[in-house]
């Protein structure tokens, strides 16, 4: 039998508040305080383990020691996944039903389809924005980025118009990380959407010839065992595909804080070669917060470094303190997008959506298609426009996930550069 140690312990009977408080940094500080990567907590009096770095990247990532199941509060869980999703699931099911995200989301063809459509859509949005006195980024990316990937998909929202739609799919991921009447509304408004995803899912079964798209694929796709997806949980996965793509617009307004924040980099990343370009955005991904944490549950009893882990166990890997851990990045707190690490690594070294081979593990399968989204919007923002950001509070409070400047990011005097948008006008 190997010598297990315990592990410490926050002081304390429940340390909810002070994550609420903390937020991003909650993990990072719990381990900066007992010198080591882990340790154990309580949160909503529930034990968990919280940990950061590579090593325990590595532990919950392993599909054969660690399930999702049970691992996410219920709320967030319906918010972001819901019961059923691949998310949920493990092993040949989870693997079966990964394999269609794979294929839909990493594909050179998939790429080039939603980035050329993400410019088109950026292209008319912005003869509007020229119009405007001030726009908030956050709102208009996402809006733009919603208009993409339901062109993608293969879906026209029929009883509300794309900026409702929009609206719904941004008051999910912002209710995530919050508690109460928010929470419940964003609830009614997800079931909403998955109700008119239901009847889409019904029309394209009821196709002689469907289209090959999306919408398509998901709408006929079997599991492992040969049954069709009840229609209920293929909507939830054509929601697990668009939702996401919405979400890069926070991503996008994140490029743009960062071209602001660092005025040498404006310069730098305007007509670059797509490796500096990409290398930026693979910056921003590391350096400003997204996605808080990933948890899972222990699948059995085991040993890891000296320390026992029971079936049953929580626990909780910070991503954001991953990819601030002095140990991974040398100077952390410094944006530099000359560091080499990159999505396609594959490893566990950069993880702000995951970690893993994204084939075998639970990784995020959208990073290919965040970070080209994020390498185009940096072109679009360097070369073809020009705008001024308005006095505003640009800060970043780690208490608040997910996390954006408190008027997302407020751009005014906006001009097109050249005469692209007479030709996208044309040709779109």
């Amino acid at each position: 039998m190997q010598p297990t140690s315990p592990l410490p312990h926050l002081p304390g009977i429940d340390h909810t508040t002070t994550l609420l408080r903390q937020g991003y940094d909650f993990i990072g500080r719990g381990c900066d305080r007992f010198g080591q990567d882990m340790f154990r907590a309580r949160l909503m009096f529930r034990p968990v383990i919280c940990a950061r770095g590579a090593d325990a990247a590595r532990l919950i990532y392993d599909p054969d020691l660690f399930t999702r199941q049970g691992a996410m509060p219920t709320t967030v869980l319906r918010l972001l996944q819901d019961k059923g999703s691949v998310q949920t699931l493990d092993d040949a099911q989870h693997r079966h039903r990964k394999a269609l995200f794979v294929s839909l989301l990493m594909s050179d063809r998939t790429e080039w389809q939603v980035v050329t459509l993400f410019q088109e859509e950026w292209r008319r949005a912005l003869q509007q924005w020229q119009a405007r006195d001030m726009i908030s980024l956050l709102d208009e990316a996402g809006l733009v980025l919603t208009r993409t990937a339901c062109r993608w998909i293969g879906l026209e929202p029929p009883r509300q118009d794309d900026v409702a739609l929009h609206a719904d799919l941004a008051a999910m991921i912002e209710a995530a990380g919050k508690a109460g009447p928010s929470v419940v509304k964003a609830l009614l408004r997800r079931r909403r959407i998955e109700q008119w995803l239901q009847d889409c899912v019904s029309q394209r079964r009821q196709m002689q010839n469907p289209p090959d798209d999306p919408l398509a694929e998901v709408a006929l796709l079997r599991d492992d065992d040969g049954t069709m997806l009840s229609r209920s949980i293929a909507a939830v996965e054509v929601l697990n595909l668009l939702r996401p793509i919405a979400a890069v617009g926070r991503y996008v307004m994140l490029c743009a804080l960062a071209l602001h924040n660092h005025p040498k980099w404006h310069d730098r990343v305007r007509g670059a070669p797509e490796p500096i370009q990409q290398a930026f955005a693979e910056e921003v991904r590391r350096f400003y917060p997204f996605f808080p944490a990933v948890a899972g549950r222990a699948r059995r009893t085991f040993h890891h470094h000296g320390h026992q882990f029971a079936q049953g166990d929580w626990l909780l890997l910070d991503l954001y303190g991953s990819c601030h851990h002095h140990q991974m990045f040398p100077r952390p707190e410094e944006f530099d997008p000359r560091r080499p690490r990159t999505w396609s690594d594959q490893d566990f070294g950069l993880i702000p959506q995951g970690a893993g081979r994204v084939d075998r593990t639970h990784r995020c399968p959208g990073e290919r298609l965040t970070v080209a989204l994020m390498r185009r919007a940096i072109g679009l923002l360097t070369e073809e426009m020009t705008y001024t950001v308005p006095k505003q509070d640009l800060d970043l409070p780690a208490s608040r996930i997910p996390a954006q400047p408190k008027d997302g990011f407020l751009m005014a005097d906006i001009r097109a550069i050249g005469d692209f948008v007479q030709a996208s006008s044309t040709n779109g």
